[in-house]
């Protein structure tokens, strides 16, 4: 069910209402996926993280905000994983249409900062940009490990790892942003995710009368969680890009897994 918000104003934060400006051998990891399976990776093996086990919502936390390595040109390794489906520990649904998908290492992952930031990534053969939608646990800084569809255009599949550089730019989506309710949600125990946005989100906050506005904290299952909740009636949510650009919108009541949609994009 789509729930159309009501969007209150898009604004820069950073440059008051003028937007901001915009620069445009074998995979043997095994990334967390949504439903804490352990799967395989590129050579059959089955890794496990740091705690025994591949749970989506593991807790990894990354060594630098989003906001670090935005534009950042950086040095690493491609390998793949077989699985890839567009779910994962970010928790998003399969897309089938779309396989330009990726998992982010343990290193950057910054508890859950990246999940739905778009990367632009080169290899020997070729160029692609992918989606991050996943966590590779074992996997050490710059490394991403790519569905087979995105590695194919990068390298030849054979040689399973390969040296890359790559880079997070905006994504190139359509339509407004949109927000999800978590599963299990209430008006006592709240968490929203945002989609489909072109640059990462790094804070949602939350109001009742639109003046007096309240936190959420980013888990790393890629949720905004307020523990004590928004309560019974609608709310207005304001979120913030990695660059300063905020949105907001206004909230049907919390219905679990319900999905709204915004009037607005970041530029």
């Amino acid at each position: 069910m789509i729930y159309i918000a009501f969007t209150w104003f898009v604004v820069c934060a950073a440059a008051g209402l003028t937007a901001c400006s915009e620069d445009s051998g074998t995979g043997a990891d095994t990334d967390a996926d949504a439903d804490g399976d352990t799967d395989a990776d590129a050579d059959g093996d089955t890794d496990a993280d740091a705690d025994g086990d591949t749970d989506a919502d593991a807790d990894v936390d990354g060594d630098a905000d989003a906001d670090d390595s935005m534009g950042e040109t950086i040095a690493g390794i491609a390998t793949y994983y077989d699985f890839a489906d567009g779910t994962g520990a970010c928790m998003f649904d399969a897309t089938p249409d779309d396989m330009d998908i990726a998992a982010l290492n343990a290193v950057q992952w910054a508890g859950s900062a990246w999940c739905g930031a778009c990367a632009d990534v080169s290899g020997p053969s070729g160029n692609v940009r992918i989606r991050i939608v996943d966590l590779c646990p074992e996997c050490d800084h710059g490394h991403l490990d790519l569905s087979p569809e995105a590695f194919d255009k990068i390298a030849a599949r054979e040689l399973g790892r390969v040296d890359i550089t790559w880079r997070f730019v905006p994504c190139e989506v359509s339509g407004p942003v949109s927000y999800r309710y978590k599963d299990g949600v209430n008006e006592w125990w709240t968490a929203v995710q945002v989609r489909n946005h072109r640059r990462p989100v790094t804070s949602l906050e939350w109001s009742s009368d639109g003046s007096t506005w309240h936190p959420t904290v980013r888990q790393d299952y890629n949720y905004f969680l307020d523990e004590g909740g928004f309560g019974p009636d609608p709310v207005r949510v304001r979120v913030t890009a990695v660059d300063g650009q905020v949105l907001e919108d206004e909230l049907p009541p919390v219905q679990a897994e319900l999905e709204v949609a915004g009037h607005a994009q970041f530029q």
